[in-house]
């Protein structure tokens, strides 16, 4: 399975909303908002992704949320 698709499943697993999406340069970024339990969950999700991801490296950022609603694959 892919990254971006299992990273929406386990977003919806956890009842967060926001969205996902690869970068040009191979990255994926990621948009998180809910409850800061959940967003952490999520975080430690990350740092290993569903089987056969190769996480080397998660860098967080917090900021205001954005009032999305559902969580999406861009």
């Amino acid at each position: 399975m892919w990254f971006r698709e299992s990273t929406r499943r386990q977003a919806e697993l956890l009842g967060l909303s926001g969205w996902v999406r690869n970068l040009p340069d191979g990255r994926v970024e990621a948009v998180f908002e809910g409850s800061r339990s959940e967003v952490e969950s999520m975080l430690t999700w990350t740092e290993h992704g569903p089987d056969m991801a190769m996480v080397t490296n998660v860098e967080v950022r917090f900021e205001a949320p954005e009032g999305t609603q559902g969580f999406r694959v861009r």
